[in-house]
């Protein structure tokens, strides 16, 4: 197992642990289809999704200069929220954290989530005990988590190659470049394989898959 030189694990959790890619194609939809625009495919939710969030709206076909990106990301919050439990931990998620605890490798959570509704969600799928640190931001707007990472990074104190990032966009190989972790990227989340394998880090089809590798 891959994962068994490092001392520490940082987990992104959407789309990397929780499988809500489905659900955020169809609030997207709804969106959509309230400003009177087409709806996206999956895939084409996946090519376009990126980071930071308003990026990814207006690649979507939301105008600025008509619709606030504040507005819309409060519309699209209030709906996740109502049906996020609608959603589900990845299939082979419990088993690879469960295996990472019993070896005594360091878990926790980096995610542009915002904090309080991170935390929430992650008890409610029983997760918790499996973590040291549960990272998200201040805000809704899934800004950058840099600095969460770079914060996160100076408090779990070890050296470089010590610590790997699994994510499952760019932005978290971003990310993990920027606090110094090593990264691996899994592409069933929210962006395709086709453009994480632009990067030149591992990339795995599930999560499952980090256990044969």
């Amino acid at each position: 197992m891959i994962l068994s030189k490092y001392r520490h694990v940082i987990w992104d959790w959407n789309g990397t642990l929780f499988n809500d890619v489905q659900l955020c194609v169809s609030i997207v939809n709804n969106l959509l289809n309230s400003k009177g625009l087409p709806p996206l495919s999956q895939s084409e939710y996946k090519n376009i999704f990126t980071f930071p969030v308003k990026d990814y709206y207006s690649a979507a076909g939301f105008d600025f200069s008509k619709y606030s990106f504040e507005d819309l990301g409060k519309i699209w919050m209030d709906e996740y929220e109502e049906r996020k439990v609608s959603a589900d931990i990845f299939k082979g998620a419990s088993e690879v954290l469960s295996h990472l605890k019993y070896r005594g490798i360091g878990q926790s959570i980096l995610s542009a989530y915002k904090h309080d509704t991170l935390l929430s969600i992650v008890k409610y799928f029983e997760l918790l005990h499996f973590f040291d640190n549960v990272c998200g931001l201040d805000n809704i707007y899934a800004s950058s988590k840099v600095n969460l990472g770079k914060a996160l990074m100076t408090k779990l104190q070890l050296h470089e190659h010590e610590v790997v990032f699994i994510g499952d966009t760019l932005h978290d190989l971003e990310v993990a470049e920027s606090i110094g972790a090593d990264c691996i990227l899994i592409a069933n989340g929210h962006q395709s394989k086709e453009a994480l394998s632009k990067s030149n880090v591992i990339v795995v089809d599930q999560i499952s898959d980090l256990i044969i590798i």
